[in-house]
């Protein structure tokens, strides 16, 4: 689960890497709307948190200009309370939601957590596939026979993004893209790691390799 965070203030911005890292999601930092445009369009983001007033470019021309190019990445803006203006303007653009600042770092991250569960057609805050059980709060997976695991936070993120895309062929790279952050050394090798980890875990079955192409989770108990 990786999200981009565009937001000029350098100590908001580091609070706001801080906690989402912290929850588990791989993060990335920019500081102004020109690169943090080419960001969200070149990069395959679970969601973009974007501050509307922004260097360079304006949040809100970055958003308008993501929709025109239909880049539908969930997009959460953060804006002043008082202007309730931008926020109304902001979800006219395309926005999904809106966090008005200052805020509690919890609301964020229920926000954040609601925005990506339902950008994957989920409602529930607990993700079960396969008779097994995700627990985001905790970072702690319950396996078919109810034994409970603790997940490092790469194991929780690909584990997430297995269970967000059952049944579907995921290539290394593409799982890559989505576990680590944009200056994170990224090696296939270490996917495989982590992919027999969660094995030891939840029984060989559940995530099975496709020779040449990658990996599949079976929705369904095999």
């Amino acid at each position: 689960m990786r999200i981009l965070v565009i937001e000029d203030d350098p100590k908001l911005a580091d609070k706001v890497q801080s906690a989402l890292k912290k929850a588990g999601y791989a993060v990335d930092l920019v500081d102004n709307g020109v690169d943090g445009e080419f960001m969200g369009d070149e990069e395959p983001y679970e969601l973009i948190i974007l501050d509307l007033g922004l260097p360079q470019r304006s949040g809100k021309e970055v958003l308008m200009n993501w929709r025109k190019k239909n880049n539908k990445t969930p997009v959460l803006i953060l804006t002043a309370r008082s202007d309730w203006f931008e926020r109304v303007e902001g979800l006219k653009m395309g926005a999904d939601d809106y966090v008005g600042k200052p805020f509690y770092m919890e609301e964020l991250l229920a926000r954040v957590s609601a925005l990506i569960r339902r950008s994957h057609g989920e409602a529930s805050p607990e993700l079960k596939k396969a008779g097994i059980q995700l627990d985001e709060e905790r970072q702690m997976v319950i396996a078919s026979d109810g034994t409970q695991h603790l997940l490092t936070h790469v194991e929780y993120r690909l584990l997430h993004y297995f269970m967000t895309h059952p049944g579907v062929v995921l290539s290394k790279n593409r799982l890559i893209e989505h576990v680590y952050e944009g200056d994170t050394e990224r090696d296939g090798n270490v996917i495989e790691v982590y992919v027999r980890r969660l094995r030891n875990k939840l029984g060989k079955k559940v995530i099975q390799t496709r020779r040449y192409q990658g990996y599949v989770f079976f929705e369904e108990e095999q």
